[in-house]
């Protein structure tokens, strides 16, 4: 593509020129023309201004197991072993009008399965969100904290790739909530896993033999992966971890 004509089908198109006229205008056909056209539309669309950032919380012991860089801001408090560990809660806030946010949050499972559950997005006022924050964090010890925007986009996008990388994709409901937390193009610096390595630890709704199976598959039999599943009234054993 010519950038010489899309720069000049940008100033017409900021005229006001409609795509015939700009074919006028170049003394250019207008389907040859139309590539141009809909490159600068899908330009103004990428510019559009992301609504402002209201806030963003995420739970403290957030980091156990995880290899996480020195970064402002990125600083955890850990506590090793806590029940808690390898499931993350974020929630990112941003202005809808003057007096409503927007607000999302997200359950991610940082050792294995990455985004698992997704809230919103729902638009709410200053009391409901404060109202929204102690239930979504109530199961965590030492609470919440606000978190830098970098910070979260690092940790959820990351997890999400992590996870695709061992087989596994989000929950369905995570595209609609993504856009809050900006664009991501980017490797996140987050290494994911428990130290190093994928660890399952099964949910009540998980099809557990099949996401041993998967890990089986894209990365070997135990120890190259660890897990944990318990299966009422199971007596069954998969890798060497009982389940039951």
């Amino acid at each position: 593509m010519d950038s010489s004509i899309l720069e000049k089908v940008r100033e017409l198109r900021g005229q006001g020129r409609s795509p015939k006229q700009i074919a006028r205008a170049l003394g250019m056909a207008p389907a040859a023309v139309a590539p141009y056209v809909r490159a600068v539309a899908e330009q103004a669309d990428t510019d559009v201004k992301e609504p402002e950032l209201a806030g963003c919380w995420i739970n403290v012991g957030w980091s156990e197991g995880l290899g996480v860089p020195g970064r402002d801001g990125w600083a955890d408090e850990v506590d090793d072993g806590q029940p808690t560990g390898g499931t993350v809660s974020v929630v990112v806030a941003r202005r809808h009008g003057w007096d409503k946010l927007s607000v999302c949050g997200y359950l991610v499972d940082v050792y294995c399965l990455g985004v698992k559950n997704v809230m919103g997005p729902d638009v709410m006022n200053e009391v409901e969100l404060r109202s929204f924050l102690a239930k979504f964090f109530r199961i965590y010890p030492r609470g919440r904290r606000e978190a830098p925007l970098d910070l979260v986009r690092h940790l959820v996008f990351g997890a999400v790739d992590y996870a695709r990388d061992l087989g596994f994709e989000p929950a369905a409901d995570f595209a609609a909530a993504a856009g809050h937390l900006g664009t991501w193009e980017e490797k996140s610096d987050i290494a994911f896993g428990k130290d190093g390595k994928p660890f399952y630890l099964s949910g009540p709704d998980d099809d557990v033999r099949h996401v041993v199976k998967t890990l089986e598959q894209r990365v070997g039999p135990p120890p190259n992966f660890e897990f944990y599943a318990h299966v009422p009234d199971s007596p069954i054993s998969l890798g060497g971890n009982r389940l039951g």
